[in-house]
C-alpha cells in the first residue's frame, strides 16, 4: 500500500536547517531566527537575519498567518480549501484572487511545455493511488485501458476561469497545485519579507528562495539532494536573489519495489524516471517550481536548447546513470 504523501517533490537541503556545515557564519552583530513547520503539505523552513529579535519573531507570526490562508486556498490536504472544493463541485463561482493568479501561471507553463506541465494530473496520480493501495495490485501498474482513461480526463484546456469563476469542461476532472503553489507561497512570502525591509533570508516553503546573501555579503548556500534525510548533498549552489526548486522521482514512490515515482506525463500517464534529481534555479520560486516538473519530463538535450532562450535559468541535474550534468547561467 501506498504511504501518505506528506511531500511532492525532493529536496533542496538549506544548511542550518539540515545542519549541515554548508552556510558560512555572518556577522555576530546580526541575528538569525530561524522557524520551521509545514506549508501545503511540505517541510518548510525560513531563515531571517534581522537585528531585532522580537521584530524578526513578529514578521515570522505575520509570515506563519500568511502561509496559513493560502493552505485554505491551494492544499489538497484540507477538505475546505478552495481547490478542494473545485475539485468536488467541478466549479467556483467568486474564487480566490490568488487561484485565479496562479491558474494564470499554470496556462503559461502549459502552452510554454506543450502540456508537460498540466495541474489537471490529479486523476491521473488518483489512479496510480488507488491501483496500489489496493492488497492484490498488479506490480506493473493500472492496465493501459484505465491509464487511457484517466489521460482522457487531463487537459489544461478545459479549464475555464476568470476572476469570477472556475469551471471544468469536462466531467470528472480535478486539479492539483502541487507542482507549482510551493513555489507561489515562497514568493509571497519573500514579498511580505521584502515589504518589511528584510535584506537578508532564506525562504523555503517546499521550495526555496534566498533573499539577498547572508548578513557578511556571502553567498546562502544550498545543498542538493534526491532524498530529503540525505546525509550529504551531491551538489552545492551559491545564492543570491534567486530561487531553487527540486524535482526526484525518489521524494515518493507509489509502490513498494519503487518501479512508479510520483512525477507523472500528464500527456501518456507514464511515470517518468530519467533523472534521480533535477533542480532549478530562477529569478523567482513560482518559475523554478513548475520548470522543475517540467524539465522532468524532457530529455537533457531539449532541456539544453530550451535554455538557449532563458538566459536566467540554470539546470542541475543528475541522470538515472548517475552522470551530473548542469545547463544555463
Amino acid at each position: 500500500m501506498a504511504s501518505i504523501v506528506t511531500r511532492r517533490r525532493a529536496i533542496a537541503i538549506f544548511a542550518a536547517a539540515a545542519g549541515l556545515p554548508l552556510i558560512r557564519p555572518a556577522r555576530a552583530a546580526t541575528h538569525a531566527v530561524t522557524w520551521k513547520g509545514q506549508a501545503l503539505g511540505a517541510p518548510a523552513t525560513l531563515i531571517l537575519h534581522h537585528e531585532n529579535r522580537d521584530k524578526a519573531q513578529r514578521l515570522i507570526d505575520r509570515v506563519v498567518t500568511e502561509v496559513s490562508r493560502l493552505e485554505e486556498v491551494f492544499s489538497l490536504y484540507r477538505s475546505t480549501s478552495a481547490i478542494s472544493e473545485l475539485n468536488r463541485v467541478g466549479g467556483l463561482v467568486a474564487p480566490p484572487a490568488e487561484l485565479v493568479v496562479l491558474l494564470e501561471a499554470c496556462r503559461h507553463h502549459w502552452h510554454e511545455s506543450g502540456g508537460a506541465f498540466d495541474p489537471t494530473i490529479q486523476p491521473l496520480w488518483a489512479l496510480y493511488r488507488d491501483h496500489f493501495s489496493a492488497p492484490d495490485a498488479d506490480p506493473d501498474g493500472p492496465p493501459a485501458d484505465a491509464i487511457a482513461r484517466a489521460v482522457g480526463q487531463v487537459g489544461f484546456d478545459a479549464v475555464r476561469f476568470n476572476r469570477d469563476r472556475i469551471v471544468f469542461a469536462r466531467p470528472d476532472m480535478a486539479l492539483t497545485l502541487n507542482g507549482i503553489a510551493q513555489g507561489y507561497v515562497t514568493d509571497r512570502v519573500v514579498s511580505i519579507l521584502r515589504d518589511a525591509g528584510i535584506t537578508s533570508s532564506m525562504v523555503d516553503m517546499g521550495e526555496g528562495r534566498a533573499i539577498g546573501g547572508q548578513a557578511d555579503g556571502t553567498p546562502w548556500r544550498v545543498g542538493l539532494a534526491d532524498l530529503q534525510d540525505a546525509e550529504r548533498p551531491d551538489s552545492v549552489l551559491d545564492l543570491i536573489d534567486r530561487a531553487v526548486a527540486t524535482s526526484s522521482p525518489a521524494g515518493f514512490h507509489f509502490d513498494t519495489a519503487r518501479r512508479f515515482g510520483h512525477i507523472l506525463d500528464p500527456r501518456n500517464g507514464g511515470a517518468s524516471a530519467a533523472y534521480r534529481r533535477l533542480t532549478v534555479v530562477a529569478p523567482d520560486a513560482t518559475t523554478a517550481d513548475a520548470l522543475s516538473t517540467v524539465f522532468s519530463l524532457t530529455d537533457p538535450e531539449s532541456i539544453r536548447s530550451s535554455l538557449a532562450g532563458k538566459p536566467d535559468i540554470m539546470v542541475d541535474l543528475v541522470l538515472a546513470s548517475g552522470e551530473h550534468r548542469r545547463y544555463g547561467s
